[in-house]
């Protein structure tokens, strides 16, 4: 199995959950499946930030997005998994991610 070194970024992925106000941040998909391939898989990752200004939320998001690609140096998709309404899709997520971060 070819999976992400998440591990090995913990503390990066901490600083940048802190910084950006992160409660949750959680990876699902091909990264914990055998079929990630390192050279071409993005990585999906399901978030839930702390409660905060429209403006706020916005540059929060989309400054984890791209702090988390320049981090593991490759494409990101980036979930807000209480945004996600098709109830199929968010047990699938939620079934299968595994935690990364979670706020104390």
């Amino acid at each position: 199995m070819n999976r992400v070194p998440v591990e090995h970024k913990r503390r990066e992925i901490e600083a940048l959950c802190e910084r950006h106000g992160v409660e949750r941040l959680a990876l699902f998909g091909s990264a914990l499946r055998s079929d990630f391939d390192p050279e071409k898989s993005d990585l999906d990752f399901s978030v839930e930030l702390r409660p905060m200004s429209p403006e706020k939320h916005a540059a929060a998001y989309f400054g984890l997005l791209e702090d988390l690609e320049k981090l593991f140096e490759r494409r990101v998709d980036l979930v807000e998994i209480g945004a996600v309404r098709n109830p199929y899709l968010r047990r699938s997520i939620e079934g299968e991610q595994e935690i990364v971060y979670a706020a104390a």
